[in-house]
C-alpha cells in the first residue's frame, strides 16, 4: 500500500506515477488526474499527507472549477462586447443541489473525470457523495430558480441570477421520537469550492435613518445603519455549450470602521462589534421566524438587502457598458435590462429602483416610473393568503422610510388614475390599493398589489393557476390591464432530472430514439410512443427501473435502518409538509390500508399488492400541524414496519432531510407518486414533472400542472380523484352549513389513530382540524374528508393496474413520452421571447 503522501501524487491502480502538474483546461484523463493532484498539493485546505475521499472531492471540484472559470470569463467578456439586453433573476431561494454532478455532466467530461479519479485510487460516485447540498432554498420556488438558471445557460441567454448566501440555510431535519427536530445546516462549515468571492464588488445597503428634504424639494435618505453587501459568484454551465453564466450571492458584512476599538478595550465586547453582529444576522438563515417584531424586521432586511445590492450592481454594470459609447440615456435602461421578481419576496426592487433613479441619478418621478415599469416583471407563485406578503406599514416606515414614501406615492397615483380614467372601478379601490388600512390597528403594505401595479408583465406558473389569478385574485386589475397577464407553465431541467439522475433509463431512451438530442429538445420524447407496446423495450425499461429501485432501497436502509422490498410498489410523496399538500390524506390512506390488511386472512393478504409508502419533506419550524403530520407518519411507520403479520405487504417510511440530492435518488426509483393537493391550491408543482418524466405514474387531483401533465400523457395514464377547483368553494360552504356526511372509511382511519394504536401522542388537535363544520383550525378547510373516498378508490385502481405488468410498463413509458412540454428550456424560451425580449448570445 502506498503512503498517504504517495497517494496524493503517485498512487494509481497500476502503480504508475501521477505528477502534480497544473492543467487547468485538461480534457484528457491523465492530465485531469495531474490537475487534481496539483490542487491537492498546491491549493491545500487540509493537513498534508491526506488524500481521503473528502480531500479528493475538494481537489476534484477545484479542478472542474478551473475549466468553468475559463468559460465563465469568456462568457463575461463576450456579453460585455456584444452588449445584448440581459435578464436578472431575483430570488430569495436557489436549491442548486450538488454542483460537481451537474458541472461534469453539462461539460460532458464525466467519463474523463471518472477515469482520472480511478488513476488516483478513488471512485467518482464516492467522491460525488462528499459534496453537501448548498442550503440556499426551501422547496419548489428555489428549485425552479435553479432549473431556470440551467436553461438560461444551456440556451445561451445573456442572464444571471441574484440571491443571498445563507450561512445556515433553512435547517437540517432530524427525526427523533419527538418528531422533527431542526438543526443548523452545515453546508458552509468548511467552505464551498464552487464560489468565487469578488472583493472588488461591494455595495452599501442602508437601514433605518430618515429622509431629508433640500430647499429645492429633492429628497435624500440619510443616517441609519449601513451594511456592506459583498458578492460571491457561482458559475452555472450550460449543457454542451461554451456559455457559463453567473449566480451572484450577497453576503452581509460590517466594515473595520464599524468595529469600536475603544469599547472593545473597555471590555464592552458585544457593543464594540454590534454592527458586525447585525450584519451576520441578515444572511444567517433562510426565512427566520417572524412572529416577533424583530423577526419581521430581519425578514424585511433580508428582502431589501437582496434588492438593493442587486439593483446597485445592475445599474453599475449598465453604466460600465455605456461608458465611452454614448451619453448615458436612462430611457435606454429597459432596452438593456430585464428584472424578474421570483414571487413577492423581491418586491422592494420596485421602490428601490425608483429611489436609485430619483435620489442618486436625478431623474424626475415620471421618467423614473417609466424606466421602472418597463424593467420589472413579476411571477406569482401562490394564491395562498398567508404567502401573499403583507408588511406592517409601521415596520416599513421604521426600516425603510424613503421607500415607504415612494410606495405611498405609487398608491396615491394609482388611485388618481382610477378616479380620472376608470370611475367604474372606484368601488373596487379598497381591495386594489397597495396600502391597506381597513384594519386601523394594523395597516399593511400589500406586496402582490404593488407588484401588479408596477410591473409590465405578471405571470402565473401553470394554466389553471394563471386562470385563477385572472378570474379571482387579480380580476379587477385584469379589467384595467388585460395584456399585462400571462401564463408560463413551469418546467424542469432534463439534464439533472433525467439524464444525470437516471443514466440507465436515459441510455435506453437514447437507444430507442436513435439520438440524444432529446436532452435539449425534450419534445423528441414523444417518439417513444410508437414503441409503447414493444416487449423488448418493456424488458429494458423494467430492468432500468429495478436498478433505480435497488439503489433507492440501499439508500433507505442506510439512512433509516428500514429494509424495503424492491419488488413492492414504491409509492412516494416528497415535498414541503403543508396542510394544503395533504400529506395527512396520504397517511390516513396508509392507516386505512393497514387496518384492512389486519382484518384479512393470510390467503386474502397474498392477493394484495405489496406497497412501500415513502414520505419526505420539511415542516416549517413554527408550523405546529405540519410537525404533527411528520410525527404521525413516523409513528405509523414504526408500528406497521414492526408488525410481522403485515410488513411483507406494507411499509411506511419517512425519509429524513429531504433535499435535491435525496430527490435525485427517490424520483428515479419511484413507481407511483402522490400529488394530491386540494384543487386550486397548488400553483404548479414541479416535482410532479420530475416523477412523470422518470416513468413514474401519478395519483393526483386536477390541480396546478397536474392538469397539463394529464393532458400530455393521456388521461388513462393518470390516477385521478378528488374535487375540482371550481367545486371547492361550494363544498366549503356546504360543510359550513353542516351538510357534509363523512365516508365510514374516513371515520375508521381517524378512529384507529385516536385509539392509541400508533402510540400515546395526542393526535386529537390534528384530527380535530378535520372535524366540525367551521372555525379556526377546524372544518377541514382542505377537504381531506371529502376527497378521502375517491382517493381510496383511486388507490384500488393503482393496485389493479400494478398487477398487470405489461399495462403498467406501457403506462410508465407513455408517462415519459408525454414529458416534452415540461422542460424548463421551453419555459425559459417563452420568458425570453414574451416577457424579457432577449435573444441567445452564444460564446463562439
Amino acid at each position: 500500500m502506498p503512503t498517504s503522501k504517495e497517494t496524493i501524487i503517485t498512487a494509481t491502480n497500476d502503480g504508475a506515477k501521477v505528477p502534480a502538474v497544473a492543467h487547468p483546461l485538461a480534457e484528457e484523463s491523465s492530465e485531469i488526474a495531474s490537475n487534481i493532484a496539483y490542487h491537492a498539493q498546491y491549493s491545500p485546505h487540509f493537513s498534508p499527507l491526506k488524500f481521503d475521499p473528502e480531500q479528493a472531492y475538494y481537489a476534484t471540484a477545484e479542478s472542474v472549477r478551473d475549466f468553468l472559470i475559463q468559460r465563465w470569463n469568456e462568457t463575461y467578456l463576450h456579453f460585455h462586447k456584444a452588449d445584448p439586453k440581459q435578464t436578472y433573476y431575483l430570488s430569495m431561494e436557489y436549491l442548486q443541489g450538488r454542483a460537481l454532478t451537474n458541472a461534469i455532466g453539462n461539460l460532458d467530461i464525466r467519463d474523463a473525470y471518472a477515469d482520472a479519479l480511478s488513476k488516483l485510487g478513488h471512485e467518482l460516485e464516492e467522491i460525488m457523495e462528499q459534496e453537501k447540498d448548498a442550503a440556499l432554498g426551501n422547496g419548489g420556488l428555489g428549485r425552479l430558480a435553479s432549473c431556470f438558471l440551467d436553461s438560461m445557460a444551456t440556451l445561451n441567454l445573456p442572464a444571471w441570477g441574484y440571491g443571498l448566501r445563507y450561512r445556515y440555510g433553512l435547517f437540517r431535519q432530524r427525526i427523533s421520537k419527538e418528531g422533527q427536530e431542526e438543526v443548523a445546516e452545515d453546508w458552509l462549515e468548511k467552505f464551498s469550492p464552487w464560489e468565487v468571492v469578488r472583493h472588488d464588488i461591494v455595495y452599501p445597503v442602508t437601514f433605518f435613518g430618515h429622509v431629508e428634504v433640500s430647499p429645492t424639494g429633492s429628497r435624500k435618505w440619510v443616517g441609519g445603519e449601513i451594511i456592506q453587501a459583498l458578492a460571491y459568484d457561482v458559475p452555472i454551465p450550460g449543457y454542451k455549450t461554451n456559455n457559463t453564466i453567473n449566480l451572484r450571492l450577497w453576503e452581509a458584512k460590517g466594515s473595520c470602521e464599524d468595529f469600536d476599538l475603544f469599547q472593545f478595550n473597555d471590555g464592552q465586547y458585544e457593543s464594540a462589534a454590534q454592527l458586525h453582529s447585525k450584519a451576520q444576522q441578515i444572511c444567517a438563515v433562510l426565512y427566520p421566524g417572524d412572529a416577533t417584531e424583530n423577526g419581521k424586521i430581519l425578514r424585511l432586511k433580508q428582502q431589501f438587502f437582496l434588492c438593493s445590492a442587486s439593483l446597485q450592481d445592475i445599474i453599475m454594470r449598465f453604466k460600465e457598458r455605456r461608458a465611452g459609447k454614448t451619453a448615458l440615456q436612462w430611457s435606454e435602461f429597459p432596452n438593456k435590462v430585464a428584472v424578474q421578481l421570483n414571487d413577492t419576496h423581491p418586491t422592494l426592487a420596485i421602490p428601490e429602483l425608483m429611489r436609485l433613479l430619483m435620489d442618486d441619478e436625478g431623474l424626475g418621478w415620471d421618467e423614473a416610473w417609466n424606466v421602472t415599469t418597463r424593467t420589472i416583471a413579476y411571477t406569482n407563485h401562490t394564491v395562498l393568503p398567508e404567502a401573499l406578503e403583507k408588511w406592517p406599514q409601521a415596520i416599513m416606515t421604521k426600516l425603510l422610510p424613503r421607500h415607504m414614501e415612494i410606495i405611498e406615492e405609487i398608491d396615491k397615483r394609482f388611485m388618481a388614475m382610477i378616479h380620472s380614467s376608470r370611475t367604474d372601478m372606484e368601488s373596487k379601490l379598497p381591495s386594489m390599493r397597495i396600502l391597506d388600512s381597513s384594519n386601523p390597528e394594523k395597516p399593511v403594505v400589500r406586496m402582490a398589489n404593488l407588484c401588479v401595479v408596477s410591473s409590465h408583465t405578471v405571470n402565473g406558473v401553470a394554466q389553471l393557476h394563471s386562470d385563477i389569478l385572472k378570474s379571482e385574485l387579480f380580476t379587477d386589475y385584469v379589467s384595467i390591464w388585460p395584456a399585462k397577464f400571462q401564463n408560463k407553465t413551469n418546467g424542469i431541467t432534463p439534464r439533472r432530472w433525467l439524464r444525470f439522475c437516471s443514466p440507465e433509463l436515459s441510455d435506453i431512451i437514447t437507444k430507442w430514439l436513435k439520438t440524444d438530442r432529446w436532452i435539449t429538445n425534450l419534445d423528441l420524447l414523444s417518439g417513444l410512443r410508437k414503441f409503447a407496446d414493444n416487449e423488448e423495450l418493456h424488458s429494458e425499461w423494467a430492468s432500468a427501473k429495478m436498478a433505480n429501485k435497488c439503489r433507492l432501497a440501499q439508500y433507505v436502509l442506510h439512512v433509516t435502518g428500514i429494509a424495503i422490498d424492491p419488488n413492492s410498489l414504491f409509492d412516494i410523496q416528497v415535498k414541503r409538509i403543508h396542510e394544503y399538500k395533504r400529506q395527512l390524506l396520504n397517511i390516513l390512506g396508509a392507516v386505512y390500508r393497514y387496518k384492512k390488511l389486519k382484518e384479512m386472512s393470510t390467503e386474502e393478504k397474498k392477493k394484495m399488492t405489496p406497497r412501500t409508502i415513502m414520505l419526505g419533506g420539511k415542516a416549517f419550524a413554527t408550523y405546529t400541524n405540519a410537525k404533527r403530520i411528520v410525527k404521525l407518519v413516523n409513528d405509523v411507520g414504526s408500528v406497521v414496519n414492526n408488525d410481522p403479520a403485515i410488513n411483507n405487504y406494507l411499509k411506511v417510511v419517512f425519509i429524513p432531510n429531504y433535499n435535491v440530492s435525496v430527490a435525485e435518488m427517490l424520483i428515479p426509483g419511484s413507481e407511483l407518486s402522490q400529488h394530491i393537493s386540494t384543487a386550486g391550491m397548488e400553483a404548479s408543482g414541479t416535482s410532479n414533472m420530475k416523477f412523470s418524466l422518470n416513468g413514474c405514474l401519478i395519483i393526483g387531483t386536477l390541480d396546478g400542472a397536474n392538469v397539463e401533465i394529464r393532458e400530455e400523457i393521456g388521461e388513462e395514464n393518470f390516477f385521478l380523484f378528488g374535487a375540482k377547483a371550481d367545486e371547492v368553494p361550494r363544498l366549503r360552504k356546504e360543510r359550513e352549513a353542516g351538510l357534509f356526511k363523512p365516508d365510514p372509511r374516513f371515520e375508521e382511519a381517524k378512529k384507529l389513530i385516536r385509539s392509541g394504536a400508533f402510540g400515546s401522542y395526542n393526535y386529537n388537535p390534528l384530527l380535530d382540524s378535520l372535524e366540525g363544520n367551521t372555525g379556526y383550525g377546524r372544518g377541514d378547510y382542505f377537504l381531506v374528508g371529502h376527497d378521502f373516498p375517491s382517493y381510496i378508490d383511486a388507490q384500488s385502481r393503482v393496485d389493479e393496474a400494478y398487477e398487470d405488468r405489461r399495462r403498467w410498463l406501457k403506462m410508465s413509458i407513455l408517462s415519459t413520452a408525454g414529458g416534452g412540454k415540461f422542460s424548463s428550456d421551453r419555459t425559459i424560451s417563452e420568458y425570453a421571447k414574451e416577457i424579457w425580449d432577449i435573444k441567445g448570445c452564444p460564446v463562439p
